[in-house]
């Protein structure tokens, strides 16, 4: 095939397809008329000589050959729309571009506000959609483009993401006041004569019972949440415990009756991340973006140094 003489628009218009698998909702996305978009999807099928999707009840099905097709014509988009963008004068000042982030509560909670109040002195046209982060890095929607940014703590992240720290974490152990079992010392065998309320915060696997894995123990753990802001509350009116991150607890500390206690044993610190597709790295509004929440972290940390949190 002679690619001077392929529409290269039709990939577009294939690309939309496989990511609804429905012809009206692929022509909403790149807003022609339904019959313009079943005109394309007959000539991608005379050129590529496949049915490229083809109904099954009432759904749309990419045939072998579509699937194939997928990833490497998203990739030749995508490539050539940050390269493009990449040749434009971003200034943050009168820049409309809106970025989408996923996080944890705990991270939004931590960070959104200061930026948000910062991107309001310097980008107030910059608008930020947040998302929940599911248990396991989003690849798939970085890679598609509907995420721009993630943010939390990652143990594994794939080399065609660039990832950047932004701030530094460590943990605590937050009960009720006048919890029945502990007094002014939390040491090991109170921590796991407790019962624990785990907030799984993205993740599938936490710090705490990895270590304890290691050293053949085991805490009793009897609610299990995403949410890091309600546990402060449940363990506010119960008897269960949550190890939270610092920052989160100390914070909660301030507005709750609560305790808190180091761990007994030591974690260390651990990082939180800013994750991105690599490719764009020339794509300098939001690397821009990213150098903020960078200036944000490095503001909480020195603060949470001074003494201040």
């Amino acid at each position: 095939m002679n690619i001077y003489n392929f529409d290269l628009n039709l990939l577009r218009v294939l690309d939309a397809l496989l990511r609804d698998r429905n012809v009206s909702r692929a022509a909403e996305r790149l807003s022609l008329s339904q019959p313009a978009v079943s005109n394309a999807l007959n000539r991608l099928r005379e050129l590529l000589d496949d049915p490229l999707l083809v109904r099954v009840g009432r759904a749309m099905q990419p045939t072998p050959r579509a699937l194939s097709l997928e990833a490497p014509i998203r990739d030749a988009l995508q490539q050539i729309e940050h390269t493009l963008n990449a040749g434009d004068l971003f200034d943050p000042a009168t820049s409309q571009q809106r970025f989408v982030i996923a996080v944890t509560d705990y991270v939004e909670l931590i960070c959104m506000p200061e930026l948000m109040a910062h991107l309001a002195q310097v980008a107030p046209g910059i608008q930020l959609a947040i998302t929940h982060l599911t248990p396991n890095l989003p690849a798939e929607a970085l890679d598609n483009g509907e995420l721009d940014l993630v943010l939390g703590r990652f143990v594994e992240v794939p080399t065609r993401f660039h990832k950047r720290r932004w701030a530094t974490e460590t943990l605590q152990v937050a009960v009720r006041k006048d919890h029945p079992l502990i007094d002014e010392a939390l040491d090991l065998d109170r921590f796991l004569r407790l019962r624990h309320l785990w907030v799984h915060g993205g993740q599938t696997r936490g710090m705490v019972d990895q270590w304890l894995e290691e050293q053949r123990l085991s805490r009793d753990v009897v609610y299990t949440t995403p949410n890091y802001l309600q546990a402060a509350h449940i363990v506010a009116s119960s008897d269960l415990a949550a190890v939270l991150p610092t920052q989160l607890a100390r914070h909660f500390a301030d507005l709750l009756p609560l305790r808190l206690f180091d761990l007994p044993f030591d974690l260390g610190s651990f990082r939180l991340d800013i994750v991105s597709v690599a490719q764009r790295e020339r794509d300098a509004a939001l690397q821009w973006l990213i150098e903020q929440i960078v200036a944000v972290g490095a503001k909480r940390t020195s603060q949470r140094e001074g003494g201040f949190c």
